[in-house]
């Protein structure tokens, strides 16, 4: 009998998922190249949406994965990553997005408001997650990046305004010294 050794790794994410009630993608990263393309991309999300649109656990393996999840009115949330690691720790990551999108959102964490702050999430997601890593589950941690912006830009601003703002700062600053 062969045994399975794996080396440790902190790439265990591989995949962040939300999905409408219709099983519609609103937003996906997939931090490995396990589903390649498109069509691959199309067929997970189905199969995944179909297994748990319809359940009350909170985790499912699929497909060797292990796919820790929760609903929220209108949204389904997803953390995909290897059968081997701990769905504790996705569950963690799970919660700590939630709770990201619901301070920023001012606790709407319904499609209309993700959608139309679509830069927050992409925010909170790579706060949380790079490239597979688990980087932070700090939910205040979003909160505390988003004071570093500066609290006259809100944290929904396009990101490029921000940036914009920030370098008219850094200019009057040093023209004052």
């Amino acid at each position: 009998m062969d045994i399975l050794i794996l080396e440790p790794s902190l790439y265990t994410v591989k995949a962040v998922l939300i999905l409408d009630n219709d099983g519609e993608k609103l937003f996906a990263k997939y931090c490995d190249d396990k589903y390649p393309t498109v069509k691959e991309q199309k067929a997970f999300k189905k199969n995944i949406f179909n297994k748990t649109h319809r359940t009350d656990s909170e985790t499912v393996l699929l497909e060797g994965l292990t796919v820790v999840y929760s609903s929220n009115i209108d949204l389904y949330f997803y953390i995909i990553g290897s059968s081997h690691e701990n769905e504790l720790m996705f569950m963690a990551v799970l919660n700590y997005l939630f709770d990201s999108l619901s301070k920023m959102l001012r606790k709407t964490v319904e499609k209309r408001a993700l959608m139309d702050n679509m830069e927050g999430l992409f925010l909170a997601d790579d706060e949380i997650v790079d490239g597979g890593v688990i980087l932070e589950i700090d939910p205040q941690h979003v909160v505390h990046r988003e004071a570093l912006w500066g609290d006259d830009v809100p944290l929904t601003e396009p990101i490029m305004s921000r940036v914009l703002q920030s370098q008219k700062e850094q200019i009057k600053w040093s023209l004052l010294q």
